[in-house]
């Protein structure tokens, strides 16, 4: 099956679906690994990934697709991606669903903020004017190759002029055709339970240790009629404060002893990267290459 198609079965199935976010095709593999079906990389961990900068539209398309594209050739599940704005005008968000897509993602979502954007859950945020966005949704949703592609219109406008216009907002944009929507950053459960009320669509919560949003769980998002949710940043804050302890621990000791049952032991990771089953590999083809030179006679050097 393909994985645009799985991934659309999973957003649409009664369960709400979580969507874990990583940051690099190792902490991919990592979610794969610890079972879930699957996965979201957003804009905030990929950019501090690469660049060690915040998520204010630094990054570039090209660079953002090369590292969606590395993430989705290391795992088998499902990839959800983070289109931004669309990096631009209608012509602009053609490509970027275009590259998104090849890059091998199952979906992304589109953002009505002005460019250069902001973080969800920074201040300061300015947002498009509503047709411009309809404009660059519909022209989005003409450019996916796969009609199963899930494409996920996203309003910031709580910050910028409401909950009663993001609402509205939203339903415009699912009269585009998308197919989920996401109100990023609603302040309280009752605006959430607006939303999933008031908005005919699937919708996606997003999870932010230390956001604007409430924290909630699975089953709570699910109660108040979330289709899916992700926790896209907790990777990349879990590996920041890891990494300040056991450097610390290597310039205070001289050792990482400290830290060494928080740590993934060598041969672990090796079979987390997939070493073992690369090695089979190259012994079959070897065992291949052998037995079809002793039928004609010769033998390896």
């Amino acid at each position: 099956m393909k994985r645009t198609t799985r991934f659309r079965q999973l957003v649409e199935a009664p369960e709400i679906l979580c969507l874990p976010g990583v940051q690099d095709a190792l902490t991919a593999r990592v979610a794969e690994r610890a079972g879930f079906d699957a996965i979201t990389c957003g804009g905030y961990s990929a950019t501090a990934c690469l660049l060690g900068r915040p998520d204010t539209s630094v990054l570039s398309l090209t660079e953002l697709a090369d590292h969606y594209r590395r993430i989705c050739d290391a795992v088998e599940v499902p990839v959800f991606g983070d289109g931004d704005t669309g990096f631009g005008n209608i012509t602009n968000a053609v490509r970027t669903v275009r590259m998104l897509e090849a890059a091998g993602l199952a979906g992304t979502f589109l953002e009505d903020q002005v460019f250069p954007k902001r973080c969800g859950h920074m201040t300061g945020k300015a947002v498009v004017p509503v047709e411009e966005m309809v404009a660059k949704l519909k022209a989005a949703l003409d450019a996916r190759r796969d009609p199963d592609f899930v494409l996920v219109a996203r309003t910031d406008a709580i910050a910028v002029e409401g909950l009663d216009a993001a609402i509205e907002r939203a339903n415009i944009y699912r009269e585009t055709g998308v197919d989920m929507i996401f109100v990023e950053a609603p302040e309280s459960v009752e605006a959430m339970r607006r939303i999933c009320r008031e908005i005919p669509a699937p919708c996606l919560a997003n999870n932010i240790e230390g956001g604007r949003t409430p924290l909630l769980s699975g089953a709570e998002l699910q109660e108040i009629g979330y289709a899916a949710y992700a926790h896209p940043v907790a990777i990349s804050h879990a590996i920041a404060h890891l990494a300040f302890e056991l450097f610390t621990a290597l310039r205070r000791d001289g050792t990482t002893a400290a830290l060494a049952d928080r740590m993934t032991g060598f041969s672990e990771f090796h079979a987390l990267l997939g070493l073992p089953e690369q090695r089979r590999a190259e012994e079959r083809y070897q065992d291949f290459a052998q037995d079809l030179l002793a039928r004609h006679g010769r033998t390896s050097r």
